[in-house]
């Protein structure tokens, strides 16, 4: 049925449905997928939390692959990447940065414990391959950034010629997965700065002077 004004013309018809905010719903699909992992999430658990049906769904994001695209986007915006070479002294100042921040983040109440990029795509099955590819990719891009650190101080002499940038970095990208399953598992960021200080023991000795 149309309504019309007193003039004649036809009144526009009255929502049904409130609109709802996208980035909002946004953040509510990350700590879904964050909570579950990728494979376990369902579109219908993600409209249940995001208070929307899948046509909306669909309409505002695409598909579920397409919205944990975004969400692992968003996750990344928020939680941050090894810092850049310019804006640390040192690779070893930016290793332990970045350990102690994992150690919050990963322990921090607000949100599911652990990291995203670690554990979303923990039980994939075959169908869901290119998550456990892109997530990989995010990690081994870390992993390369912490060797560039590393690398940069060999070259100047702050480390000593002999250390295997890529070992090393791949050291530390352990500690960090490792530290993220104690989250997961009711670590404490008290225990985890503790595994981070330990790790940092294994530090090389600087080059000569």
């Amino acid at each position: 049925m149309t309504l019309s004004g007193e003039n004649g013309q036809t009144a526009p018809r009255a929502r049904s449905r409130r609109a709802f905010d996208r980035d909002k719903a946004l953040a509510v699909a990350l700590e879904e997928f964050w909570t579950y992992g990728y494979e376990t999430t369902s579109i219908a658990s993600l409209t249940k939390a995001m208070g929307i049906n899948p046509p909306s769904l669909y309409a505002a994001f695409g598909d579920k692959r397409q919205l944990f695209g975004e969400a692992v986007e968003l996750y990344q915006r928020t939680y941050g990447t090894v810092p850049a070479s310019e804006e640390v002294p040192d690779a070893r100042t930016a290793v332990r940065a970045v350990l102690m921040r994992v150690a919050a983040d990963y322990t921090d109440p607000r949100h599911p414990p652990g990291c995203l990029i670690i554990t979303a795509a923990t039980n994939c099955g075959p169908g869901s391959q290119d998550v456990q590819t892109d997530l990989r990719t995010i990690r081994e891009a870390t992993k390369a950034s912490l060797a560039a650190l590393i690398r940069r101080d060999v070259e100047t002499g702050a480390l000593p010629g002999d250390v295997d940038a890529e070992g090393l970095a791949t050291f530390y990208a352990s500690v960090i997965q490792g530290m993220n399953q104690q989250a997961v598992d009711g670590a404490s960021r008290e225990t985890l700065e503790k595994v981070a200080e330990a790790a940092m023991r294994a530090w090389p000795e600087p080059g000569p002077a």
